[in-house]
Order: structure tokens, then sequence, then C-alpha cells
């Protein structure tokens, strides 16, 4: 819904909560539910609800459990029963600056202050650790804002006794906590306290009549926030960019104004921001986000707008480029196929209203931001929108755009083959199937929450439960890297099974579209029959849950050699496997012990 891109109505949001919540749960029939705590050190209804709102504007539906007011340390180092039955998956602490129980005196000796720092610092790192030891859950932690006021004026931020140096010093002890604990996240107030204005963030009177943190009309802001992460931990991020070039990329139309004639550089402020927006994009990448043209142009035009001596994006920054006069909605699409991902997961760049509106009518699901016209925006509107929100990089990220190049040489050999198993044979394919090791983990939970054409069961796993099931000795874990001759595709695969006896039940078998029909998800059963028999399991157990993404693998037991036990009126199937006789299926990768 477009009342949820930036910039949005914070007003209207907070007066419209209920109306907005009906209209969010009818416009869709298939949510991802998730059981979600919020641990406040001030009031939090408000927080809650606004949250709950941008969560289901991203797909999300959650089941919360609400703290009393300040009881966040009670119920996450004591215990709260409520709390026990949820059993989050996610706990969100909403503390502030008002929650430091003890501030340096300016009589405090260094050591005093030091102890201070280390005491308020150990009564949260006892916090995490409690609710990390019961629930094995993602944390989000808020770091500290600033007061409202200085009492050594410029100097706090300098002195060991002024708070704003304290509550630095707090914040980088928590960022440093964040650094070695994967499944801890950061949500940093500290940052959207500043970029909101401190004036504007603290109410005093929302303070001593209801006990709000922060000013009631900048909930929205910090909702928005918290969201962003959240559906980043849950794969909800999106994946891509399709961006305009006439006065989105560069200032004028490269057809008519000629290439010479272009604003790009750093001749004028309008050829500047251009130029800080191209940096800005190209820096995406870095995070393995995939660039992409959907443009109204000559080919050869954009391809020589794209050659511009002062531009910092060139062709080969691109994934997919389409320049020509179809119907952008129809090149939207066709980039989406191109990429093996949804539309959903791209973001539509124009400066152009006509356009956006269209593609907004064509695919409600695509983010299409409002960026205007004026390119000194673009970055600020695309930066506060949280589309690629990270919580973590992996290898896979780092080497994002190699490996859609990669893939592109390998669709343009496959065109020179008659026969598909000659072609599959000419890969010269090797894998690694294993059980989970910690230097995979991230990208194993990554691949969890962003697969969802091949995801049988639809289930997420946060990197907390991928750790658990990993030193489950009644769980089965297994991941695939797969390698060819133009490069390593990474971690392509995850299975996770659990042993009941001489059973074990499929809970998960994911992998990814790049490596679709070359055998890997052969190899990966060979790999998972060899292991359930070696631990005495004999009869392998799979489900299937039908989503509107994961159609293609509705038949993917069968082809396995499962038989269907069982199918109810919502297309949910049960397969049985029994592993005695069973043949290896992988015939054209070489599997290395």
């Amino acid at each position: 819904m477009k009342e949820f891109e930036y910039p949005f109505d914070a007003e209207y949001l907070l007066s419209k909560k209920k109306r907005l919540k009906r209209e969010l749960l009818a416009a869709s029939e298939q949510f991802l539910e998730i059981k979600a705590a919020i641990l406040g050190g001030s009031t939090t209804s408000d927080i809650k609800q606004l949250l709950e709102l941008f969560l289901l504007h991203h797909g999300i539906k959650p089941t919360f459990f609400e703290s009393e007011y300040n009881r966040f340390y009670e119920d996450a180092v004591f215990g709260n029963p409520e709390l026990d039955e949820l059993g989050p998956d996610l706990v969100f602490i909403h503390t502030s600056w008002r929650n430091i129980r003890r501030f340096p005196e300016l009589t405090d000796s260094p050591e005093a202050v030091q102890e201070k720092l280390e005491s308020e610092y150990q009564r949260f790192v006892s916090v995490w650790e409690a609710l990390a030891e019961k629930y094995h859950c993602t944390i989000i932690q808020n770091n500290f804002d600033y007061p409202f006021y200085r009492l050594l004026g410029s100097k706090d931020a300098a002195d060991i006794h002024g708070r704003v140096n304290f509550l630095t010093r707090l914040n980088l002890k928590f960022a440093e906590y964040a650094e070695s604990h994967s499944a801890f996240l950061i949500h940093d107030l500290n940052y959207l306290s500043a970029q909101y204005g401190l004036d504007r963030w603290h109410d005093e009177s929302a303070w001593y009549l209801y006990k709000y943190a922060l000013a009631v009309q900048a909930i929205p802001c910090l909702a928005n926030s918290v969201a962003n992460i959240i559906k980043a931990v849950y794969g909800k991020n999106k994946k891509a960019f399709a961006l305009d070039l006439d006065n989105t990329l560069w200032g004028g139309i490269v057809g008519d104004d000629g290439v010479e004639n272009l604003s790009i550089g750093q001749e004028t402020a309008r050829s500047e921001a251009f130029t800080a927006f191209q940096s800005y994009l190209k820096e995406q990448q870095q995070l393995g986000i995939l660039l992409n043209i959907d443009s109204k142009n000559e080919m050869c035009s954009a391809l020589a707008g794209l050659g511009h001596p002062e531009g910092v994006l060139k062709q080969e920054d691109f994934i997919v480029i389409k320049a020509n006069w179809l119907p952008k909605s129809q090149n939207l699409a066709e980039i989406a196929a191109a990429l093996n991902i949804g539309v959903d997961s791209i973001v539509f760049v124009d400066d152009n209203p006509a356009e956006r509106e269209i593609i907004r009518q064509s695919f409600p699901n695509v983010s299409v931001p409002d960026i205007g016209d004026e390119p000194e925006k673009f970055i600020r509107i695309l930066d506060r929108s949280g589309y690629f929100e990270c919580v973590g990089i992996s290898t896979e990220d780092l080497n994002k755009q190699k490996l859609y190049q990669q893939n592109a040489k390998r669709a343009d050999l496959l065109q020179s083959f008659t026969d598909y198993d000659e072609y599959l044979r000419s890969l010269h394919m090797t894998a690694r199937i294993e059980g989970f090791i910690p230097l995979y983990m991230q990208r194993i939970a990554q691949l969890t929450n962003k697969s969802n054409q091949f995801n049988l069961t639809t289930k997420r796993y946060t990197q907390a439960e991928i750790e658990a099931a990993a030193n489950d000795p009644n769980c089965v874990t297994l991941y695939g890297k797969l390698a060819d001759k133009f490069g390593d595709n990474g971690v392509v695969s995850v299975v996770i099974g659990r042993r009941r006896g001489e059973a074990l039940h499929l809970e998960l078998w994911i992998m990814s579209c790049r490596v679709l029909k070359r055998d890997m998800e052969f190899a990966m059963m060979d790999a998972l029959a060899a292991k359930c028999r070696a631990m005495g399991v004999k009869t392998v157990y799979g489900y299937y849950y039908p989503t509107a993404k994961n159609g293609m693998v509705r038949d993917f037991y069968q082809l396995q050699g499962f038989t269907k036990l069982s199918e109810d009126t919502e297309g949910n199937t049960v397969w049985q496997l029994d592993l005695e006789g069973y043949q290896n299926k992988n015939r054209f990768i070489s599997v290395e012990d």
C-alpha cells in the first residue's frame, strides 16, 4: 500500500490504524506468521500497533507479547509465563536513554565512570543472554538516543562525565556485542533520532503524562525502521533495481540531446547530483543488489549514455538492459524472468510519475518510490525506504554480480547445444554436500529466508534456529555448494530433517533457482539417503505446502521416487520414501568426499 511507502504521513497512520489494519489483512490471503515479543523500557502500545501495520505491509503477520511498562529486564531475566507460552521467534527490546540507571557525576573518578559503564552494559547482557538461552530467538535491541539537553554543552561529547560521551561509549559496546553474536541485531535508535531531529523526537509532555520515550508523531518512523529489520530477517528484502535512464541516471534525454550534452559529472550542481546517485547505486552492488535498466530508448542510445566518460555506472554494471519502446511493465516482467525472481522483489525507479503509476497498476506488489524529479533527493528517498536493510553480508552477496554474469555465460553456452545432457556434462560440475558448519551458517539462514519458488514447506529459519538444528542430534542437516567451469555458485541448497525412531521427517528443502535442472536436487537426495542409512533411518517422509510461488516443486517428491500418502483440500501433500534399495539419481555432478 502506498500509505506505507516513504515519505509516509505519520498523522494519517496514527489516526487510521484500525482501518488500515483491516485493509492490509483483506489485501492478502497469505502472510508469513511470526511470534514477536516487545519488551519495553517505556510505553509501547502504539509502537506495537504501528509495527504490526508495517509488518503486514511487508507480508508478515505477527502475534505479539507486550511487556508491562518498564518490565523488560524482569520479563527477560526472571521469566514471564505469557512470554513462555508465546515462545517468541523474535524479541524487540525498546529501551532508550531514560532506562540508564546511573549516569556519571562530575565528581566521579575515571574508575567510577568506567564501573558505571560496565554495570549498565552487563545489565543488558544479562537480558540478551537470558532470552537467547531460553528462546534461541533473534534479538533486536535499540541502542541509545541522546537526551534533549547537555549539561556540559559541546563538552558533553568529549568529557567522560558527559551523558553524550557515556551513551556513545555504551553504544559502541552494544555494537561490539552484535559483531560477535549473529542472532543479535542493533536497531540504531541513535541515528534514527538524529535523522528525525532531537527537538522533535523528544516530547517531555508525552513522557511525563504517558511515559512515551519519544514523541507520538515519531512512532511511525520508529515502527517502520524496526519493521525493515524484521522483514530483512525473514527474507522480505528486495533483490534488484529496475532503473530508468533519462532524467533518472543522468540529466537530459540521450536520444535527443546527445551523449555530450547529458548532465553528469562535476560541472554543475545538477550533474553532480546525478553522479552521486549513480555512485549510491554502485555501492548497492556490494550488498548483492542487482542493477537493471528499464528504459524507453534505442539500445544504441542507452549504451552510448552508459559509456559517458563522467558516468559512474557502465554497461557491465547491469545484469539485464531493456532499452526499447515496449511498455515498461512488459520489460519489468521480462527482467524478473531473466533474473529468476518475482517482480515483487524489484524496486522500480523512474522520474516519470505516469510510468510509476502504470507499474503500480500492473504490479501492485512492486515497490515504486515517488522519487520526484529532483536528483538531489533520490538517495534520501531510497535510503529511508529500507528496501535493502542489511542484517548480514554473506560471501554470496559480495559475489552476486559475478554469479549472475556467470549464469549469463551458462545460458549462452546452452544455446549451442541440442542435447541437454551433453550441455550438463560440458559444465564439469562439482559439489560439496555435508552437514551445517559455522562458516556457512549465515548464508544457510539467508537462503532459507530468500528462497520462495523452490521451498517445499515454506518454513523460515533465523540463524539462531539454524545453529540449534546443527547442534541437535535428532536433526539431519545438509548444505550443498555447486561449482562448474564458469565459477562457484556458493551454497545453493539446504535440507533439514528431524529423526523420530527409524523415520526422518523433512522440515525444509530449498534450493536456489540459479541452479535449477542441473541435477543438484538429485545429488542432495543421494547424500540425504546415504546419511539416513548411516543413522539407521529406514523411511523418509516429505511434506509439500503450496503457496502462490512454489508451484514448480509440487511434484518434486514424485521425481525423487517418493509415494504420495495423502493430499488435503488445500493441496498439502505427504510423501513417503522407503530407503531400502534406493538407487542414486545424480548423473552429472562429481560430489567431493
